[in-house]
């Protein structure tokens, strides 16, 4: 998770509410420094990234991670309340200016916490309801973020610096007030905060400067996914689809598919019959070395230091059930190519350029290119074994170099299984014209 912002609070216990006008949203975009050069780089620009926000939250504690609701403005995703990073409930659309301003407000009712929105202060929109057990004693009051500023260039990609600066006035609650930038980065030093926030105060008006987002992690951020214990599949993948070429052809060379079988048996029973045994052998040893490959991995890494995402027990079976039926369908899929050209290289071949070459070009090309040859190509069926979620809340570089496919897992693998049904209803169909 991300929990990074400055956050103007005092201690509430028990019940209580917070209500402010948000009354101005401003922002700043700064490029990197070129690579090889030493100084501040180019100038920040005027600008806000769509997912800077501002607004009120109550969260437990100051520490990175504890619990919080907000009700916020985004600067071109309207309203919202957010809770525990992960979820997301949306209001109404728009941003805000001196003569447009957002009201807030975040009510704490026990264990029940309810956001409003509103834009006189009069009538009141009530945007969600969130149960979440939390100390007596909370921290309730203001904030500001602004994730980075996230740009690609080709296959690549780079993050620009951004921060947000929201005016606050018409709040209910009176000081004196704490001030934290939590999750500030230090400078080398230890001691100096490097892009740190800020506030101005005066009377009843804040002017809260902040980075950084409060939000799901998105990307490894160098920790170990699940399927990386699975790398071994593309040159499994390469072994399977000549395996199962070489089971049909190696028989049509022989013509024992032809003059082996009774009159009564029809060529397609035949094919089909090989297809099952194929894709169910598959099967079987993909799984068992799945499993094997997970087991042995997880430990080995938690040994040494390295840190495994935790996934659900769901994803997990997926993956590993998911990468079996991926090799079990390829395999089919070769066999069908190898029906129809009766030459293995060319079958081979063709397998290889339609499954395992668009997944390399995808995480080396342009970002564009990628995402189609994952979306039209048999190897759409490599979303089967994706473990991360994309959040749409979140900024973040879902790309397949990050593990990022982009089509669901099972829509993938259903692209995957389409094009194998066709390759077999191709086969079956010459066949049944000889």
């Amino acid at each position: 998770m991300t929990d990074k912002f400055y956050f103007v609070h005092k201690p509430l216990t028990g019940d209580g509410s917070i209500t402010v006008r948000l009354t101005s949203m401003t922002g700043r975009i700064k490029d990197p420094s070129p690579r090889g050069t030493i100084g501040p780089g180019p100038k920040p620009v005027p600008g806000m990234v769509p997912w800077a926000k501002a607004g009120v939250m109550i969260k437990d504690g100051i520490r990175q991670g504890t619990p919080y609701v907000a009700v916020m403005v985004t600067a071109e995703h309207g309203v919202r309340m957010q809770h525990n990073f992960t979820h997301d409930t949306a209001s109404r659309p728009g941003g805000v200016s001196e003569n447009s301003p957002r009201w807030l407000r975040l009510t704490r009712e026990g264990n029940t916490l309810i956001g409003y929105e509103s834009f006189d202060g009069k009538q009141w929109i009530k945007i969600d309801t969130v149960q979440m057990v939390l100390p007596d004693t909370v921290r309730i009051g203001m904030f500001a973020a602004s994730p980075g500023d996230l740009r690609f260039e080709g296959a690549r990609y780079a993050v620009r610096f951004s921060e947000v600066t929201a005016v606050f006035d018409r709040v209910n609650l009176h000081g004196p007030w704490s001030r934290d930038d939590v999750g500030v980065d230090m400078e080398p030093d230890g001691k100096t905060p490097h892009h740190p926030g800020g506030v101005e105060e005066s009377g009843s008006r804040f002017t809260v400067t902040g980075v950084g987002d409060i939000a799901p992690q998105t990307g490894t951020d160098g920790n170990w996914r699940i399927e990386h214990s699975l790398i071994g599949v593309l040159f499994g993948l390469i072994a399977v689809i000549i395996v199962a070429v070489l089971f049909v052809t190696t028989e049509n060379r022989r013509g024992l598919t032809r003059n082996a079988q009774p009159a009564s048996t029809r060529q397609e029973r035949v094919l089909a019959a090989k297809a099952i045994v194929m894709g169910t052998v598959t099967f079987v040893a993909g799984l068992a070395a799945a499993i094997v490959a997970v087991s042995l991995c997880t430990p080995i890494l938690l040994s040494n230091g390295i840190h495994v995402l935790p996934v659900t027990l769901f994803t997990e079976l997926r993956v590993i059930l998911g990468t079996a039926a991926f090799l079990a369908v390829v395999a089919i899929f070769s066999l069908a190519l190898a029906a129809l050209f009766r030459r293995r290289v060319v079958a081979v071949i063709a397998s290889i350029t339609a499954v395992v070459l668009p997944y390399i070009l995808a995480n080396v090309l342009h970002l564009g290119v990628s995402r189609w040859l994952l979306k039209l190509t048999p190897a759409a069926g490599f979303a089967i074994q994706q473990s991360l979620t994309e959040y749409p809340q979140v900024i973040g570089a879902y790309v397949p170099q990050m593990g990022y496919y982009p089509l669901t897992p099972w829509t993938g693998f259903a692209v995957l299984c389409g094009y194998t049904a066709l390759a077999f209803g191709l086969a079956v169909f010459m066949l049944q014209r000889e």
